[in-house]
């Protein structure tokens, strides 16, 4: 899938991430603000990663900002900020559809 425009999802509410997508530069550029970077930061750049494979999104600057968000919450806001920027917005797979 190609990141065709910046795009955003989820709050920066207790117990949820903010995601931010961007065209990239040839590469997947992951930035991650987090006061629970230490005990979860590979945890959730392990799901950012895994959730844009499975999108078959592999050029894209993605900041995210997290405030306890749980790895099902993360995933939701992922996909949910790649389809915003891929202007998809009919038959999305929800459901369990998206690995």
């Amino acid at each position: 899938m190609e990141i065709t425009r910046p795009a955003v999802a989820g709050t920066l509410e207790s117990s949820d991430c903010q995601v931010t997508v961007e065209p990239g530069e040839g590469a997947v550029e992951f930035h991650l603000e987090s006061a629970v970077i230490n005990q979860f930061g590979n945890q959730i750049k392990k799901v950012v990663m895994e959730t844009l494979k499975n999108l078959e999104v592999d050029n894209v600057k993605l900041t995210m900002v997290d405030k306890g968000a749980l790895d099902c919450t993360i995933k939701a806001r992922v996909e949910g900020a790649i389809f915003r920027s891929a202007c998809q917005i009919e038959n999305l797979p929800w459901g369990g559809a998206i690995k």
